[in-house]
């Protein structure tokens, strides 16, 4: 599904949410961008600005530049998060200059590696904007992506070390296989810097095709499991779907030859998460009973936790019974917008 917004009203909060920057506390992401291109994207679009009402007291103003990113100094910009500003005025120069598909190839590998970083929140924030330009080309729609880039850029954190564990042969059954990891702390950062092995799952994937099977695979598994894994961190294990879902999002508008090293660096990421947040165990999830998908996006606004309606956005792209009793379950753990 494309961002079916012909209002106008996603491109106003594009604008709105412009002046604002991608974090709040200095380690919370802004996630207003990715739920208004969802509610624009699942017919949602006149709740866009009712939504940001809500969300208006977690945003913060947009932070003071530092120095300009250059050719030459921007490996040393990568993952210094005091430039978010100055990589986001990079890639505006940049999407003004060229066009966007062309940015997003030349960038795309370079910050592929650092997909880990901000809890993936910069990649699922990407994935958003390439969306809305698939469906529409506009310089809000640009600069959405300008910020979405900069963010990837200024978070950027490579994972290493991590000891390559036997996989299987499907998706489900390598996140059934993460050996879960266990820290006293509850922050992103410091349990991903325990992660040191997982399983390796459609590693001998080379052909362009195959990846993005496997990747539309890895989406539907990870949001399944999300139904009846969910529980081991309501928030957290969202991402575990939504940023190979990102991804998966973003592979028309890349060339070929990127997407298998997508596919890879998704399922990385979607199984390191797995193992940060695991539960003990599962508990049993029944799909819905005849709940429409307009009904579950519904639920899922009125409910108005961004996490909820971004893993609701995602089930919807998997478009099945156990996709959509994950969203609901999703509503069922987290605590709404108020």
């Amino acid at each position: 599904m494309t961002t079916n917004d012909t209002s106008g009203r996603l491109d106003e909060a594009y604008e709105r949410l412009h002046t604002t920057g991608p974090e709040r506390l200095g380690r919370l992401s802004n996630h207003a961008p990715m739920v208004v291109e969802s509610l624009a994207a699942r017919g949602q679009a006149g709740a866009v600005h009712r939504w940001l009402d809500r969300y208006q007291d977690r945003l913060e103003e947009f932070p003071a530049p530092v120095a300009p990113v250059t050719d030459d100094d921007w490996r040393e910009a990568l993952g210094d998060v005091r430039r978010a500003a100055d990589w986001i005025a990079h890639f505006t120069h940049a999407l003004a200059e060229r066009p966007w598909r062309d940015v997003l190839a030349e960038w795309w590998p370079r910050l592929l590696p650092g997909l880990y970083g901000a809890a993936t929140h910069p990649v699922i924030r990407a994935g958003h904007a390439v969306r809305a330009l698939e469906a529409e080309e506009n310089a809000p729609r640009l600069a959405e992506l300008a910020h979405a880039l900069g963010y990837w850029a200024a978070r950027h954190r490579p994972v290493s070390g991590v000891a390559a564990l036997p996989g299987a042969p499907t998706a489900a059954r390598s996140l059934d296989a993460v050996p879960a990891v266990r820290s006293e702390s509850w922050a992103y950062p410091d349990r991903l810097a325990v992660v040191r092995a997982l399983p390796v799952w459609a590693g001998d994937v080379t052909d362009p095709d195959t990846a993005r099977i496997r990747l539309t695979e890895l989406v539907r598994a990870a949001t399944h499991r999300y139904a009846t894994h969910g529980h081991g961190e309501e928030t957290m294990l969202v991402h575990a779907a939504t940023a190979p879902n990102a991804v998966l999002r973003a592979l028309g508008s890349l060339p070929r030859t990127l997407w298998a090293p997508s596919l890879h660096a998704a399922w990385t990421a979607s199984a390191a998460v797995t193992a940060m947040y695991a539960p003990a165990e599962p508990v049993d999830c029944a799909p819905p009973a005849r709940l429409t998908a307009e009904e579950v996006v519904e639920r899922a606004l009125a409910h108005g936790d961004e996490h909820v309606i971004k893993l609701t956005d995602t089930a919807l792209d998997v478009g099945d019974e156990r996709a959509l009793a994950a969203a609901l379950r999703a509503a069922e753990l987290s605590r709404p917008l108020v």
